[in-house]
């Protein structure tokens, strides 16, 4: 994983009616590299139970959307401010939920995180090597009322998947850091209505 790819990229940015900040937190666990997501609690209003970066919706007493995440991953995970090492930004992705999230990516310490159990329930640390092998992604394409035609990434590791604005985030990141790329052809396309294989 090379994370001067990030440090490369100029990002994309998107105005929606909301700001939201996230990183995208990288840990080396045995040499190897890691990313670490939160499972969001089932109790939240938005996007119950899915896995995600740590992060959330910016205050007017943020300085800016850097300070957002790093406020908000302190809030969700107990990060430390100085404990992130900043390589750069990914491209802002618009939700559903009519946010722009801007997803930072940082390199932090392989230790125990302590989740906030009002947003987090769980804390997943997923190894590169597996988020990036063929066997444990899939994609489809399907018609969004808002969107039009969308492609949806589904990456399942360790009983845990990766999906939505992450997963298209964690696209990214891959194809910016390492040699994964998205396969050309999608697994199905489905109606718009479909149940989501999650």
């Amino acid at each position: 994983m090379d994370l001067a790819g990030v440090s490369r990229h100029e990002p994309v940015t998107v105005d929606a009616g909301r700001r939201a900040a996230v990183i995208a937190p990288v840990v080396f666990r045995d040499e190897r590299p890691h990313i670490l997501f939160t499972k969001r609690a089932d109790h939240l209003g938005e996007h119950p139970g899915q896995m995600s970066f740590p992060g959330g919706g910016r205050e007017p007493s943020d300085a800016d959307l850097r300070a957002t995440a790093l406020r908000e991953s302190n809030e969700e995970i107990g990060l430390r401010p100085e404990e992130a090492d900043f390589h750069g930004r990914l491209d802002d992705i618009r939700t559903v939920t009519d946010y722009a999230v801007s997803p930072f990516v940082a390199t932090v310490p392989d230790r125990e995180y302590e989740p906030d159990r009002r947003e987090v329930a769980e804390i997943a640390v997923l190894a590169v090597d597996d988020l990036t092998a063929r066997a444990n992604y899939e994609s489809e394409r399907r018609d969004h009322p808002q969107y039009g035609e969308i492609r949806l990434h589904f990456f399942h590791v360790d009983g845990y998947t990766v999906w939505g604005a992450t997963g298209r985030m964690l696209v990214q990141l891959l194809e910016l850091t390492t040699d994964w790329r998205v396969p050309e052809e999608v697994d199905r396309v489905v109606d718009p209505d479909a149940d989501y294989p999650v």
